[in-house]
């Protein structure tokens, strides 16, 4: 197979206008590897479409799939993923659209691929990396970290968004194995990767709170993450 694309960064966006145009152009700011970027859209009805469209008359490397309805964080990777397969870009890098992942990581993120096979980003090597948030969403990040290591016994930072793959060596199959749609897709997909051999390194980040907007994140996410961690880790124990 021959890929004539290099990079490719995935952003799942569901009601970011005011995200939009700041994490593009930090994008084409900090990295200067041609690249595209590619947004998911789960139906958002804020203007975030119309601002997508109005960046793509400045920088042609922007493409947007548009969905019907929100089908999940999880789903939106998949989608993306599938699109960069499909394209043939060698390197795809995933990340959120809030600002809590900062573009200038991206060299930092793609440098340790050539050892590895997925480069993923850790919060929890830095001292204070969780900047700006609040007691209680450490207490529960922190809690849901430990929880996934002792429970499926893989110790990354593995229900992060900031990743990146080198698709000349993962398949996509591999990655597809993760059944989840929403927020658990994370953890379960380098949870399965972990257990194909497939070498994952990490590199430490500082994670600020978001710039603007609303966290996505519902109680019942929450609830539901929780108790599909108990069945996978049900699962891989029979």
């Amino acid at each position: 197979m021959k890929y004539k694309k290099k990079f490719l960064i995935i952003i799942p966006v569901y009601n970011e206008k005011n995200n939009i145009k700041p994490i593009v152009e930090k994008i084409f700011k900090k990295f200067t590897k041609k690249l595209s970027i590619l947004f998911i859209d789960d139906n958002s009805i804020d203007g975030t479409r119309q601002e997508i469209f109005n960046l793509k008359t400045k920088y042609k490397n922007i493409f947007l799939i548009k969905r019907g309805s929100k089908l999940g964080i999880g789903s939106a990777h998949k989608c993306g993923l599938r699109w960069g397969y499909k394209k043939k870009y060698f390197i795809i890098i995933t990340m959120d659209c809030d600002g809590t992942h900062d573009p200038s990581y991206l060299n930092r993120l793609i440098k340790p691929i050539n050892k590895s096979e997925i480069v993923t980003t850790n919060r929890f090597i830095k001292k204070n990396a969780l900047r700006g948030w609040s007691v209680w969403r450490i207490f529960l990040t922190s809690f849901r970290h430990n929880l996934i290591k002792f429970l499926l016994g893989i110790q990354y930072d593995s229900s992060g968004a900031f990743r990146c793959y080198d698709t000349r060596k993962v398949k996509l199959k591999d990655i597809l194995e993760a059944k989840d749609n929403g927020y658990s897709f994370f953890w379960e997909s380098i949870f399965i990767l972990h257990k194909k051999n497939y070498k994952i390194s990490e590199i430490p980040i500082n994670l600020p709170s978001r710039l603007t907007g609303n966290s996505k994140m519902r109680i019942k996410d929450i609830f539901h993450a929780l108790l599909y961690l108990f069945y996978v880790s049900f699962k891989k124990n029979k």
